[in-house]
């Protein structure tokens, strides 16, 4: 083709590409091959691929963005304040000092300090180690030469590590006990719990040493307050948001806008920014530390940031030893001489689906926990989770909610009666009592309390107790066992409907209400009211005696400790009556939350 661009293709590939198109419409030529006019680039059968970028969607001839082989100038770099000698651009050269990093890489220093770390108690066993202090991190973390270093015993625990490389299940100890302290001595600070994790970056080139500052007019000052690199100290620490102190900043020294800054820290002076004097050399890779800063899935206008670093606790994992039999156990049932005998031999249980970790572990509570007190009655324990996180004082979260309740009886007088009423009720019956003393320390938790009506019942209200209601991060309800579904199943209970002439169905009344709680789980079923049930009086601690609708064991507590009444051996039981509550009761309990339904039986 006679086109002049084809005979100088470099001539055309060094226009911009505005120009390059105006070209090709000119002359009627294909966008996508770049070399017929007798075709729309949407009609082009010919396969070209980009040899710049790979793409298949465009010629090398249309690649936008400068050519190749042609030198981008970068602007002439802010070197803080020192005077730069100008070469002759035929003998170009590159200066930078001994500041930058390996690899001929950019030196970008950090917030890493230099520290003493210790158990709390035994200053004389201080070592010295690096710590980063990352206040993106939700959790301080540390390397597994950490419990080597201290003889550090700790069992493992199951967390969930969210980083920018996605989200895995990965487990370690849990270091507590510690405190960090500064090269000088002067601070001391106790540490809150240490996840063992390998993923802390480990560059040492981000440490801050004197040399980076007294290359730096604005910074030279410092130098002297900043220890040399210490070869035998090993970066082994991340410290994160849970030790809010040692990220506060005292004193800061600034220079221009591309130069690094120092910050003095209750730790020590840190010097963050790149240092490289001569910004001639690029990296190759690049370190972040953002991390989630919330779990709550709250709504907002900002994409997320995919590099995350984020720690979860997994409270719901146990020890699967703790609740199986042991081969012992099973010595005088199993013929250890023969396989055959062990593993294929037929039992009761071979039909039924086998109960979960968490089941085991409920079962085993309630297994060692139920009993009947001295006025007969059943007293069951919280079936807590093991192990599980230690709960706030979420007192304030309570009165908060407490003085929006009063607000809606100034507006809703009949709600008033109705719920005092109610509650006087309560208190007669001996399902809530006040508080006895109880230590600063100890631990608590307080149940916000409202008022709900049945659409059908518009004059009976029911108290709900509001185990589900999140105070940092965390209620009742998720350090609690859920515990087996024991219940009787519906469809089978239907179907052996049809074998009798006659069924009928009934109400227990306050099911959850006729199991007590044990003496030293009360105090995580605290609530705030009124004194004397006198809303002139002041508010006080009170707290519930029974188990409550809404608190996802109760149901499973419930109809466990129905199962076990009619299988004491203190008294005669008939087995007609066995035979009904374990095969043909079935307690219904799935609205007990909101409505108040508190079970009903279906029965032939």
């Amino acid at each position: 083709m006679p086109h002049s661009w084809e005979t100088t293709p470099i001539t055309f590939r060094e226009k911009p590409i505005e120009k390059r198109k105006m070209f090709l419409k000119e002359h009627n030529l294909c966008f996508k091959c770049c070399s017929a006019s007798s075709h729309l680039a949407r009609d082009c059968k010919v396969k070209v691929q980009c040899s710049e970028c790979k793409s298949e969607r465009h010629n090398t001839a249309l690649h936008p963005g400068p050519a190749p082989w042609i030198e981008v100038k970068d602007p002439a770099p802010d070197h803080g304040g020192e005077e730069v000698e100008t070469l002759p651009q035929s003998d170009i050269t590159a200066k930078c000092t001994k500041v930058v990093g390996g690899d001929l890489m950019d030196r970008s220093c950090s917030k890493i300090c230099l520290v003493k770390v210790y158990p709390a108690g035994n200053r004389e066993k201080a070592v010295k180690r690096y710590a980063i202090l990352d206040e993106q991190s939700n959790r301080s973390l540390v390397r597994s030469q950490f419990f080597e270093v201290f003889g550090d015993k700790s069992p493992s625990a199951p967390y969930i590590l969210r980083t920018c490389a996605g989200v895995k299940e990965s487990s370690g100890r849990r270091a507590s006990g510690y405190e960090v302290e500064s090269l000088d001595g002067t601070v001391h600070i106790p540490l809150s719990s240490l996840t063992e994790c390998n993923e802390i970056p480990k560059n040492r080139d981000d440490i801050p040493t004197p040399d980076v500052a007294l290359h730096h007019a604005h910074l030279k000052s410092l130098a002297h307050l900043i220890p040399d690199l210490d070869p035998n100290a090993q970066i082994m620490l991340l410290l994160g948001r849970d030790v809010i102190r040692v990220h506060k900043v005292h004193k800061q020294a600034n220079g221009s806008h591309n130069q690094p800054y120092a910050q003095k820290l209750d730790l020590g002076w840190v010097v963050v920014g790149n240092v490289c004097l001569g910004s001639v050399h690029r990296p190759s890779a690049i370190s972040s530390f953002y991390t989630n800063t919330t779990e709550l899935r709250r709504p907002s206008i900002f994409n997320p940031c995919p590099n995350v670093f984020c720690v979860k606790e997994r409270y719901s994992a146990i020890q699967v030893a703790d609740h199986l039999p042991t081969c012992s156990e099973q010595e005088s049932t199993c013929d250890v001489d023969h396989l055959g005998s062990n593993v294929f031999k037929r039992t009761k249980e071979d039909n039924q689906v086998a109960p979960s970790i968490q089941d085991a572990s409920f079962m085993k509570i309630m297994n060692d926990g139920l009993q009947k007190d001295t006025n007969n009655s059943w007293v069951a324990p919280l079936p807590f989770k093991s192990p599980r996180l230690q709960l706030p004082n979420n007192r304030p979260q309570a009165l908060k909610r407490l003085k929006s309740l009063i607000h809606n009886f100034e507006r809703k007088p009949e709600m008033r009666e109705h719920f005092l009423s109610l509650m006087e009720q309560m208190f007669k019956n001996g399902h809530a009592e006040l508080v006895p003393p109880l230590g600063e320390e100890e631990e608590r938790w307080y149940l916000p309390t409202f008022g709900v009506y049945h659409p059908k019942k518009p004059k009976k209200i029911r108290i709900v107790f509001d185990p589900s209601a999140r105070f940092n991060g965390v209620s009742l309800n998720d350090v609690l066992l859920t515990g087996p579904d024991l219940n009787n199943t519906l469809l089978g209970v239907l179907i052996r409907f049809r074998k009798e002439a006659v069924a009928f169905s009934a109400d227990i009344e306050q099911m959850f209400y006729s199991f007590l709680v044990r003496e030293e789980d009360r105090n995580f079923l605290r609530f705030l009211w009124f004194r004397d049930n006198d809303l002139s009086k002041d508010i006080v601690d009170y707290r519930m005696t029974v188990h409550l609708f809404g608190n996802s064991p109760s149901p499973a507590v419930a109809i466990y400790g129905l199962h076990q009444s009619i299988q004491v051996s203190e008294f005669h039981v008939d087995p007609d009556v066995k035979h009904f509550v374990m095969r043909d009761f079935y307690v219904s309990t799935a609205k007990q939350n909101r409505s108040g339904s508190v079970g009903s039986q279906l029965c032939f």
